[in-house]
């Protein structure tokens, strides 16, 4: 029985912080508290893991990896270090200082590289006054007009005269401002119920009036209003849909 062989695919970083930035997403670790145990386990791992498939490890990722056991050691002191003015040095802040660093410039480097992608998408502009020569070379006016005939003036007529019809039967809009307002409506019911000799107006006088539909919306609208502010009441009158407008108590 032969042996079976493994292949192992490791993903490919930059660089030692693209790795620990990766550790960091990957386990949704806070940036500024990091658990230095747990991430140089992890990075150790994976240089081991290169070892093993005799990749060259970088002079930077071993760097950096003794810089994460520097500070696992530190942190595992009873005695923790002091600045001149005797507060608490955390060991790891100089790496989280290098990590945001790299982060915020990744960032940037991702979004120049987009740009250099949609660049480079683009269709280089040559010289224009070249274009315009080589299209007068290509479009022989001269020759085009010696082979003219009543067919292509035929075809050349009918396109025109579709592209007109169709600009001439475009759809066209206009906008209407009705001269109404609720504020209006509302001094004109006041003055027709004060003028009235009964002092009331009902509603199917309103529309009689003037019946029309965007009118008896305003009317009605005012109505309302004067209603909410207690300057009129209403009173049901006889007939289908109709009501009578009266002044309204000062209480």
């Amino acid at each position: 029985m032969g042996a079976t062989t493994y292949t192992i695919n490791l993903p490919q970083f930059v660089g030692p912080f693209d790795l620990l930035l990766f550790f960091i997403e990957r386990d949704e670790l806070d940036i500024y508290d990091i658990p230095i145990a747990k991430i140089t386990d992890d990075f150790l791992q994976y240089l081991h893991q290169m070892e093993q498939l005799n990749v060259e490890v970088a002079s930077e990722f071993i760097l950096v990896a003794a810089t994460l056991m520097k500070i696992k050691s530190k942190m595992l002191l009873p005695r923790p270090v002091l600045d001149d003015e005797g507060n608490e040095i955390d060991p790891r802040e100089e790496l989280v200082r290098h990590l945001l660093e790299y982060k915020k410039y990744k960032s940037v480097i991702q979004e120049l590289a987009s740009l250099e992608e949609n660049r480079l998408n683009r269709e280089k502009r040559g010289n224009l006054l070249t274009e315009i020569r080589k299209l007068s070379q290509e479009v022989n006016v001269e020759a085009e007009l010696q082979d003219l005939d009543l067919f292509k003036m035929m075809k050349v007529f009918t396109r025109v005269m579709d592209r007109y019809e169709q600009e001439k039967n475009k759809p066209v809009h206009h906008v209407v401002q009705y001269p109404y307002s609720i504020e209006n409506q509302k001094d004109f019911l006041i003055r027709k119920m004060y003028g009235s000799p009964e002092q009331r107006v009902s509603f199917q006088e309103l529309v009689a009036e003037k019946p029309e539909k965007i009118l008896v919306i305003f009317n009605f609208l005012a109505i309302l209003e004067l209603l909410q502010l207690r300057r009129i009441i209403l009173h049901l009158g006889e007939g289908y849909n109709n009501f009578w407008i009266e002044p309204g108590s000062p209480d």
